[in-house]
């Protein structure tokens, strides 16, 4: 099967400038070989930024992701293994629920420092890249018109390095019997370990995984460049670890998104350099 790189040019889901850029920086450090890149660009429009507002933008984002859904889909369906390129992590709920829509029973697995299951009632900044996991759970019907299809099933659901999680959240995420594996559980247990308990998890019953891969779950100390950076993060050598582990287990994923990547707060190209090391052992 032969991946594709998918540039989604989108950070309207945050309310810090910057992941936009990321996509394309990512994907150049691939060009002119015979991998194929194609790129879903931002819509022109003024970002929403108050605070107060717990729906910023997402007129925008449910249409930007309309158009990335409708471009994974069609590659997805051509027997192509997609890379999705954030952009914050909204695009994810693009991608995931393209990813669905196709093979019908699908496993996800969420590397994040954040849960990203809020619903914009348990929102605290109205950031929607703060709700996208609940999103493809079918938590977040605002967020999900142009998908008729099947949701992710909370019992094929996991999230892996975790450590920064809303109050209010932690409700929606005990409802839902969702499993989580803390940054310290990584630490502990190693990150091998761990990704081979969630592949059984995301894979029991499915036709496969869809992986989302927020830099942000990797500590600040070498992944700075990110919007919304959580300290006691995974570490490089531990990011590059869960990168390896899913290269080996391609068989089974049929999609992933590398997401977050934000150039503008990145120092020394550390970020940068981590992110490119991964999406090579990715591709």
């Amino acid at each position: 099967m032969k991946t594709v790189l998918i540039e989604a040019k989108e950070d309207m889901g945050v309310h810090i400038d910057g992941t936009n850029l990321g996509p394309h920086i990512l994907s150049s450090h691939f060009a002119g070989g015979e991998l194929r890149i194609c790129a879903v660009d931002k819509l022109d429009a003024v970002k929403e930024t108050e605070r107060e507002n717990k729906r910023k933008n997402l007129g925008y984002v449910n249409e930007f992701n309309a158009r990335l859904y409708h471009k994974a889909e069609e590659l997805i369906e051509a027997q192509t293994l997609p890379i999705i390129l954030g952009g914050d992590h909204s695009i994810a709920i693009a991608s995931a629920l393209a990813s669905i829509k196709v093979h019908k029973n699908l496993g996800i697995i969420w590397l994040d420092a954040h849960a990203d299951y809020n619903t914009f009632e348990t929102t605290v900044t109205g950031n929607i890249h703060g709700l996208p996991l609940a999103a493809v759970n079918g938590l977040c019907p605002e967020l999900t018109s142009f998908h008729n299809e099947s949701y992710y099933s909370p019992a094929n659901t996991v999230i892996v390095g975790c450590r920064d999680i809303d109050e209010l959240e932690s409700v929606n995420l005990r409802n839902n019997n969702i499993k989580i594996y803390t940054t310290e559980d990584v630490h502990k247990s190693g990150i091998t370990v761990v990704l081979e308990e969630a592949f059984r998890i995301a894979g029991s019953g499915t036709n496969g995984v869809h992986i989302s891969y927020d830099l942000d779950a990797i500590d600040p100390l070498h992944a700075p460049g990110v919007s919304v950076p959580a300290a006691d993060g995974l570490s490089a050598d531990e990011a590059m670890q869960a990168a390896d582990y899913i290269s080996k287990h391609k068989s089974i994923i049929k999609s992933i998104d590398l997401v977050e990547f934000n150039p503008l707060l990145d120092k020394e190209k550390k970020t940068e350099n981590l992110a490119v090391r991964i999406l090579n052992k990715l591709i």
